[in-house]
């Protein structure tokens, strides 16, 4: 296990528990106490835990942001029930928009062959793979590249986004809740979101029920301006219906 992995996996451990010991992670990930006093230590850098004797509580996660690689390997098995219930919002033709993250990577994955779509990403690695099939038509989004995550931002994105118009945007998101919406932790990909969002007719957010409850440094949207948010059956039933008060359908898979 990568140390990235190790503490994306103690950052779940603290969310669930409000703490962390020591001894408990060494024995649980099968390292030596000096390595989770490391783990637990860089991710007290990084604002998301705090140090206290014999280990570690939760403190404010708004900065972590873990990479592409290490969250499409969690939840592996609720993000493709995500997917394959998101198929239902897919149009037979017209324009659709997948933003970057590890859900809508794989909603890429599973997109059928019937279709007559354009497929505008602002990431990478849903562009290159789709790029390869005859029967689609895919824009990828210009501007920067930010490496932790393979999505485009900043002024050039926003400007292209400014000009298109999307029959449906599929949106990933770092964390949501009933008081803030939609987060995430860098602000120049919440303000592309916040593109995608404006550019189509019809926003499905795709996310597992880990994280609801998280909020983020940046805001990207109220969960009002969602039609639908597509999540698993770990959703507890009182969210669910706090979600819909607000206006979204909700969907668990």
């Amino acid at each position: 296990m990568y140390a990235e992995e190790r503490r994306t996996a103690i950052l779940g451990l603290a969310r669930s528990t409000g703490r962390v010991d020591v001894g408990e992670l060494a024995e649980t990930l099968d390292v030596t106490p000096e390595t989770v006093r490391r783990d637990l230590t860089a991710l007290q850098r990084q604002g998301v835990l705090q140090r206290v004797h014999g280990g570690a509580i939760l403190a404010d996660d708004s900065g972590f942001e873990p990479a592409l690689s290490v969250r499409e390997s969690v939840h592996t098995q609720e993000k493709a029930r995500i997917a394959e219930a998101a198929l239902a919002w897919l149009p037979v033709e017209g324009a659709i928009a997948l933003d970057g993250g590890s859900t809508t990577h794989r909603f890429a994955e599973i997109l059928p062959f019937d279709r007559s779509l354009t497929v505008v990403t602002n990431n990478l690695a849903i562009a290159l793979p789709l790029a390869e099939r005859t029967d689609l038509t895919v824009h990828i989004v210009g501007g920067r590249l930010r490496g932790r995550t393979l999505t485009t931002v900043d002024e050039v994105a926003l400007e292209y986004l400014r000009t298109v118009h999307l029959d449906v945007v599929f949106l990933g998101t770092n964390g949501f809740s009933i008081e803030r919406g939609m987060t995430t932790p860098d602000s120049s990909e919440a303000a592309v979101k916040r593109a995608f969002i404006a550019a189509a007719r019809r926003r499905v957010l795709l996310t597992d029920h880990t994280k609801f409850g998280l909020n983020h440094f940046a805001h990207v949207g109220d969960l009002a301006e969602v039609d639908v948010v597509v999540t698993d059956s770990g959703l507890p039933d009182a969210a669910v219906a706090a979600i819909e008060a607000l206006g979204p359908e909700v969907v668990r898979a």
